[in-house]
């Protein structure tokens, strides 16, 4: 995916001011930066669901633009920060709604549909969940269903919005190493949005950081993270420091 001289304002507000950017097939790719930085504006517009005021996004050498919703849902997955399922619906009956952009209308499940659904079930550690409703099931486990549900789309491009929001550290390290997963296994294209520094370092191929709506450092996030460029980023002194031969912030 590409991002060229991408502008955006919500009325006289600008937020993003010629953001330029690629996505590196295969890796994983973390937006950072302050509340207010624009990252998910950006992230809005990178899924479609936000219209640029000026700049266009390719993927795959297509303006996503020309490209409907279920053109796109074929090419690139999305989990949301936020959620919601009714209550009496199961882990495998969610799930299966993600082969909804490869069907046609009052189209029954197909075989690959069922391999999909399975396949899906199996990365994400859900098959002895399958029959149970999501609500009943913790926040990480909930958290596992969406991407999984994600997962069933088939695409090679999965985008995640805050994945580890509200959950516990345990659940966090999970999710994170499941990503880690879908990327170092299966060669899927990760784009996520993280707060927490030390994870976006461990995790992350490669960092974006946002300030006032432009992309103020790019790279490989052993050497993009500094002093200097957090203090720019988030206006806070922190030091920096190796840990086990990798960086770490130290955040208090």
């Amino acid at each position: 995916m590409e991002v060229r001289d991408l502008h955006f304002a919500y009325g006289r507000n600008q937020v993003l001011q010629g953001v330029s950017f690629k996505i590196r097939e295969g890796r994983i790719t973390t937006i950072m930066g302050a509340n207010g930085c624009g990252k998910s504006t950006l992230f809005s517009l990178m899924t479609k669901n936000l219209y640029p005021k000026k700049g266009n996004i390719f993927l795959k050498g297509k303006n996503i633009q020309n490209l409907s919703l279920k053109e796109l849902a074929r090419k690139a997955a999305v989990v949301w920060q936020y959620n919601t399922a009714a209550e009496d619906i199961t882990v495998e009956e969610l799930v299966a709604f993600g082969r909804t952009p490869h069907k046609r209308m009052m189209q029954g499940e197909s075989e690959e549909d069922a391999r999909m659904i399975r396949w899906a079930l199996e990365v994400t550690d859900l098959e002895t969940y399958r029959n149970k409703e999501v609500y009943r099931l913790s926040g990480g486990q909930r958290q596992r269903v969406w991407i999984a549900m994600a997962l069933c789309q088939g695409t090679g491009l999965l985008f995640l919005d805050e994945p580890t929001t509200y959950l516990d550290i345990r659940y966090q390290i999970e999710i994170l190493q499941l990503i880690r997963k879908l990327n170092r296994e299966f060669g899927m294209t990760i784009v996520m949005v993280l707060h927490d520094m030390n994870q976006t370092i461990a995790y992350s191929d490669t960092i974006i950081g946002l300030k006032d709506g432009q992309v103020l450092v790019e790279g490989d996030p052993e050497e993009v993270i500094t002093k200097e460029s957090i203090r720019e980023l988030y206006g806070i002194e922190l030091g920096v420091t190796k840990v086990a031969g990798g960086k770490f912030v130290l955040a208090v």
